[in-house]
């Protein structure tokens, strides 16, 4: 079975060693209910090497993401490329480390957060709600005085 990230360390040169490829998009074990899905296959181009009580990975990594519009909830696709890519993860005593969920992890975490259509950057567009919301007020609105009891007060007779 092909395991490109799992690392035997006694076999691991002192110079390091260097690994590149493509992951089907299935490697990002995502949902299909999941409002992210992986478009392409995930491409890497990683150097690996040991630096005493650490592997330190370091190199390109790159993969086409389809996402839900958070305004207009259609789908656009968004292209993530983490050059140069970079990470240390600790050596336990195992003899071989599985990079997969770190590398997994750190694609999924460079996704936007609040992916908007216009955020895309595979076919750039506007998006098809843009102006249709008000922004929310950032606080509310002061209550008079006159108005009555309050939250606070309520609050208050609790003690």
């Amino acid at each position: 079975m092909h395991r490109p990230f799992q690392i035997d360390l006694r076999s691991l040169p002192l110079e390091g060693k260097d690994i590149s490829g493509t992951e089907p998009a299935s490697f990002f074990a995502l949902n299909a209910e999941d409002n992210a899905q992986a478009v392409s296959p995930l491409e890497y181009d990683l150097h690996i090497e040991k630096d005493d009580d650490e592997i330190v990975i370091q190199g390109r990594l790159a993969a086409t993401f389809s996402l839900e519009c958070g305004r207009c909830l259609e789908r656009f696709e968004h292209r993530v490329e983490i050059d140069p890519y970079h990470a240390e993860i600790p050596l336990e005593k195992d003899m071989t480390i599985n990079l997969t969920d770190t590398i997994r992890e750190d694609t999924l975490v460079a996704l936007p957060s609040y992916p908007r259509c216009e955020d895309g950057n595979v076919r750039p567009r506007q998006c098809p709600a843009e102006g249709r919301f008000e922004r929310a007020p950032e606080t509310a609105a002061e209550e008079p005085e006159s108005a009555g009891r309050g939250v606070w007060d309520a609050l208050n007779q609790l003690n």
